[in-house]
């Protein structure tokens, strides 16, 4: 199979409802609500036809008006992890139904191999559900949230400021996030599952701390003429493009953890355990694969194919993202329509330009 066949375009979910009634062990399977992303009109199917955990459908039924938040809350996330690992090796690529990691989820095993991908997958989903509530409230789509209205008055006089608009309120979506992705867990102590369970949860909360702490502050100036003498400020959340980068910056310095869990997480390397960890910090249990060769196991496309650039020295250069194996060059004829004129009357017409262009892909 090509990797066209990969992409998110082609994405089914109709494995999603199968997952549900084969694998009900699976009691924090909180991934599967992912797959709503590619239902068209999810709140017209109703919250038992979606992919969604028992406690999930529960709190859908209770809610069902959040129902397209939650649905561009997965797109945001899954759109974002594409654009911010496009030219890596691991690039956040979903599955196609029928393969066999993708009886896991959208991403097969990669959401339970506690890897740094699986932080960040965690996280920026975390926050994308975040963010599309959070934007829904203030676009007063809910009637259970709106503007913070804590910034409705104050400001400073001297300064020539005071609040006013619309902020942002990321209190709800926060609370919604951390209800519907945060299963509670009960005896968290042992190895493996549970340290890779609160992982997770860690990971969920890193990503909605980004949200939060890249909240900024918007103003808009009063005055006679276009002076700025009193200014009307409010809260706004950080674009989602902005927040898929700073967590991609938390990716790059996540930190290892071991898999024996005591009462909480701990540094697995031993001389640095007396560092906190930090909520915003992403967390990972095992080292990642290299991501170099295809394996339909685990969900691997390889790199094989990808397109590569020869003069970079990046993670999108040919020596790193074909690991060494080399790459090919074709030669690509570009026809499209150029110089066009509006001829009167009425129509346009154009030349027929050709062009070439050098195209490398990994062996």
């Amino acid at each position: 199979m090509g990797r066209a066949g990969w992409g998110l375009p082609r994405l089914c979910v109709r494995w999603a409802a199968l997952l549900l009634a084969l694998w009900p062990c699976c009691a924090h399977g909180n991934w599967m609500w992912l797959g709503i992303a590619s239902f068209g009109v999810p709140e017209k199917l109703g919250c038992a036809g979606l992919p969604l955990s028992g406690r999930q459908k529960e709190l859908c039924k209770r809610k069902p008006h959040l129902l397209p938040s939650i649905r561009e809350g997965a797109r945001l996330g899954i759109q974002e992890c594409r654009s911010q690992f496009r030219h890596e090796r691991w690039d956040c690529l979903l599955l196609p139904p029928g393969s066999a990691a993708a009886a896991f989820s959208v991403f097969g095993a990669e959401l339970s191999s506690g890897t740094k991908e699986t932080a960040f997958i965690y996280a920026v989903t975390a926050a994308g559900l975040v963010h599309s509530v959070t934007r829904a409230c203030s676009a007063g789509n809910m009637t259970e949230c709106s503007c913070d209205t804590n910034l409705q008055n104050g400001g400073s006089a001297t300064e020539g400021w005071h609040w006013g608009g619309c902020s942002d309120d990321i209190h709800y979506g926060m609370w919604f996030s951390r209800k519907f992705l945060d299963a509670p867990i009960k005896n968290i102590t042992g190895k493996d599952g549970n340290g890779l369970i609160s992982m997770n949860l860690h990971n969920n909360e890193a990503g909605r701390q980004a949200v939060a702490n890249l909240l900024s502050v918007d103003c808009r100036c009063h005055g006679v003429s276009g002076s700025c003498a009193v200014k009307t400020c409010w809260k706004t959340m950080s674009s989602f493009e902005k927040i898929g980068q700073y967590l991609k910056d938390k990716y790059e310095n996540s930190i290892q953890v071991s898999d024996r869990l005591k009462k909480k997480l701990r540094r697995k390397e031993k001389a640095q355990r007396n560092i906190p960890i930090r909520k915003e910090d992403l967390l990972y249990i095992n080292k990642s694969p290299n991501y170099c060769v295809e394996d339909r196991k685990l969900g691997i496309p390889g790199t094989q194919g990808r397109e590569c650039n020869r003069t970079s020295e990046g993670p999108d250069g040919c020596n790193l993202l074909c690991c060494g194996r080399g790459y090919n060059t074709h030669v690509v004829r570009h026809v499209e329509r150029c110089e066009c004129k509006f001829v009167w009357c009425c129509y346009v017409r154009c030349r027929r330009c050709e062009s070439m262009t050098d195209v490398h892909t990994c062996k």
